[in-house]
């Protein structure tokens, strides 16, 4: 079977291989003074493009797609424990599906995205949690928010006592 290869430059090497070792439940299966490599056979890859507004070319953020809500639930787990604030999105449109999703940025700001598809839609997108009207410059990109706006609504989920989609409040 064929695999997907991502390169993705880094600011720190160490506090990078912590952050995926963690997210990947896994460690390296190379790792050198300034490269490691980790060789997964799960997840299997989701790859998208698009050609939407002002956004500029190359590598827009990542993701792990869940097949079902127990594996959402254990990617979610290990996004908790990767060092950065978590945005837990919930139920949200993007990309002509409905999905739950959780938001992450790596130590260098690379947006990470967690999702379990739920079902298809007919529009875009609606991410209204992580765009806010009138920011015409992110909503014609992908759904992805900045690594700015998952702090800051991790940060707000934190001191509101829960977050989002854990229902609590």
């Amino acid at each position: 079977m064929k695999r997907l290869h991502v390169h993705v430059t880094v600011a720190d090497l160490d506090q990078s291989v912590r952050f995926y070792s963690t997210l990947f439940a896994a460690q390296p299966t190379v790792l050198k003074d300034d490269y490691a490599k980790w060789m997964l056979e799960d997840p299997r890859v989701n790859f998208a493009i698009s050609a939407r507004g002002n956004a500029m070319p190359g590598l827009e953020h990542l993701g792990i797609q869940a097949e079902t809500a127990d594996e959402l639930t254990d990617v979610w787990s290990r996004l908790k424990d990767a060092e950065g604030p978590v945005l837990e999105e919930g139920a949200t449109t993007c990309c002509y599906a409905r999905s739950e999703k959780a938001w992450i940025t790596d130590p260098s700001g690379l947006p990470w995205e967690t999702f379990l598809t739920t079902g298809e839609s007919t529009t875009y997108g609606d991410s209204s949690m992580i765009r806010p009207s009138g920011d015409t410059a992110e909503a014609s990109a992908c759904c992805v928010p900045s690594a700015e706006k998952i702090a800051a609504a991790a940060q707000k989920a934190e001191s509101s006592c829960c977050a989002p989609s854990s229902g609590c409040c």
